[in-house]
C-alpha cells in the first residue's frame, strides 16, 4: 500500500489550538511537529489483526471490508470521530492496506480552493481510500463538490461566468473517503448523512495500552519490563499517540544514561523530567488547579478568570487543559464556574504541588 500526501499548495492549518507561541505539551494527543500525520510512521500497525483496542469499530470494519472484497466494490465511506490521538489517521491506513489499495491523506484546511478538491478526486484509481482530517473544517464550496462525488461518483463542474455558464459532469473512479473528526457534530447535515458508516473511537483500557507500549518497545528495539510498560500506560491519559511520545522520552534517558533494561524506576526517572506524574497531569495541569485551589478556594470560578491568572488563552484552556482534568474527575464545570473536586485537591496534595 502506498501513502500519498495530497492535497492544495497551502500547507495544513496546525491541529488542534496551537495558535500562538505556547510550548508543546508532552501530554498533548494532537500531532506534534516531529509526528506529521501523513509520515509512515514504523509503531503505526498495518492490519486489523495488529491494530490494538477498538474492538467493537474492527469487527464493523472487518465484516465491512470482507464484504467489499467479495463485491469487488469500494467501501462505503467511513466517518471516524473522537477525540484526538486514538487512531484515526492509523484505521485509515490500515482500511487501505487491508482493501490492498493506496490511501490519499490531506486534510480540510489544505483544500481551501475547488481546484485542490476536484484535483484529488479526478486522479484518485477505482476503490483508492481518500483521508480528509479535520473534516469538519472543510468550507461550503469544498462540501458541495464532494456531494455527488460521494453519492454517484460524479463531479459537477461551472464552465464559464455569467449567461454562459453551464454545468458540466465528469465521473470520477469509485472511491472510499475516511473522513476524521474530533468534532462530529460540527459536520453539516448533508455531508454527515452520506457516510455509510460512522464510527466513535473510545479512549483506551490499561491492557490495551499496556500491549501498544510493549508492541513499540519491541519495534523500538528497547527491553521493556512489564512493570515500566504498566507505568507508561498509566500516564498516557488512555491515548497511544501520547503512550508512544512518553516512550521515545524514556528511550532518550535510557541511551544517554547506558541503561541497557527499562524498568518501572527509569520510567518515572524520565517522565520526571518532563513533569508528567503518575496520573499523566504535567505542569500545565498542575498550575490550573494549583490556581483554583489556593487563590479560588477550589471555586467556583470563571473560565475568563482562569485564563487571566495563568496567562493562556481561554479557547486553549477549555479545549486542551481542562478535558483531561474533567475525564480524571478532578474538575467539574457547573453554572456558576469551575470547581476543583475532592479528587483532585487530594491528587495535588499527594503531588506537593500546592502551597500550604
Amino acid at each position: 500500500m502506498a501513502i500519498i500526501s495530497s492535497g492544495g499548495t497551502a500547507a495544513p492549518a496546525p491541529r488542534g489550538l496551537r495558535s500562538g507561541a505556547a510550548p508543546e505539551r508532552l501530554v498533548d494527543p494532537t500531532a506534534a511537529v516531529e509526528e506529521p500525520p501523513v509520515r509512515e510512521d514504523g509503531l503505526r500497525p498495518r492490519r486489523l489483526d495488529d491494530y490494538i483496542g477498538q474492538s467493537e469499530l474492527k469487527q464493523v470494519l472487518r465484516i465491512a471490508v470482507e464484504a467489499t472484497r467479495r463485491r469487488e466494490e469500494a467501501l462505503d465511506h467511513v466517518l471516524l470521530y473522537g477525540p484526538p490521538g486514538l487512531g484515526k489517521t492509523t484505521m485509515a491506513l490500515v482500511l487501505a492496506e487491508e482493501l490492498g489499495v493506496r490511501c490519499r491523506i490531506t486534510s480540510a484546511p489544505a483544500l481551501e480552493r475547488p481546484r485542490d478538491i476536484v484535483g484529488l478526486l479526478v486522479n484518485l484509481q477505482p476503490r483508492e481510500v481518500l483521508f480528509i482530517d479535520e473534516i469538519h473544517r472543510l468550507n461550503r464550496v469544498a462540501e458541495e463538490i464532494l456531494y455527488p462525488a460521494m453519492e454517484d461518483f460524479r463531479l459537477d463542474l461551472t464552465v464559464g461566468k455569467g449567461t454562459t455558464a453551464r454545468t458540466r459532469s465528469l465521473e470520477v473512479a469509485p472511491f472510499t473517503l475516511v473522513g476524521a473528526t474530533t468534532r462530529a457534530g460540527s459536520l453539516s447535515s448533508p455531508l454527515r448523512d452520506r457516510f455509510g458508516l460512522i464510527q466513535r473511537l473510545e479512549f483506551y483500557g490499561q491492557d490495551d495500552l499496556e500491549a501498544i507500549v510493549q508492541r513499540a518497545a519491541g519495534l523500538l528495539q528497547l527491553a521493556l519490563q512489564p512493570c515500566a510498560a504498566r507505568e507508561v500506560a498509566r500516564r498516557c491519559r488512555g491515548t497511544p499517540r501520547i503512550a508512544n511520545r512518553l516512550l521515545r522520552r524514556v528511550r532518550d534517558v535510557a541511551a544517554v544514561g547506558g541503561h541497557g533494561r527499562i524498568d518501572a524506576a527509569l520510567v518515572d526517572q524520565a517522565l520526571s523530567l518532563h513533569r508528567v506524574d503518575g496520573r499523566g497531569l504535567d505542569a500545565s495541569d498542575r498550575r490550573l488547579l494549583a490556581l483554583m485551589l489556593e487563590a479560588y478556594g477550589g471555586g467556583p470560578v470563571g473560565l475568563e478568570t482562569l485564563a487571566a491568572g495563568l496567562g493562556e488563552d481561554p479557547a486553549t484552556l477549555e479545549a486542551v487543559v481542562e478535558p483531561y482534568l474533567l475525564q480524571l474527575g478532578f474538575l467539574q464545570r457547573t453554572p456558576r464556574g469551575r470547581i476543583v473536586t475532592a479528587a483532585g485537591r487530594a491528587h495535588l496534595d499527594a503531588a506537593g504541588a500546592l502551597v500550604a
